[in-house]
């Protein structure tokens, strides 16, 4: 399955659970920096919205609290955001890592790790 296309706040809110686990909308507020921190009601209806999204899901409830947990994973997401950028490029990678590589951002120990995929991937194809 896909994971959703969020916005950015829901990436945000996300990184949040991601990283602190199980919160209430109370410590996902209070875990942005307090000069870009959004209002608790943004936040709840972001939650809500992304539960109806199923990217999260209530764990439980405490007093008047509710508690989310993530649903899909960190990587889920990240994969969909690479293949929407990519789509942008016609599902070409050539340009995206020319710009990495020109603004140095591609390293020499990112081409190692690549090379260290692409060999687990052709060692996985030949076992088929």
């Amino acid at each position: 399955m896909t994971a959703p296309k969020l916005s950015k706040l829901e990436l945000r809110i996300m990184s949040v659970l991601w990283e602190k686990g199980d919160c209430s909308v109370r410590e996902v507020q209070e875990a942005f920096p307090e000069e870009e921190r959004p209002a608790f009601t943004t936040v709840q209806t972001t939650l809500y919205r992304m539960e109806a999204k199923q990217v999260v899901a209530r764990a439980k409830k405490i007093g008047n609290s509710l508690i989310f947990t993530p649903i899909i994973s960190e990587t889920a997401a990240q994969r969909r955001l690479i293949d929407e950028l990519l789509s942008l490029f016609g599902g070409r990678i050539q340009p995206v890592v020319a710009h990495l590589v020109n603004s140095g951002k591609f390293t020499s120990d990112d081409v190692k790790e690549a090379q260290k995929l692409l060999r687990a991937l052709a060692a996985k194809e030949k076992a088929l």
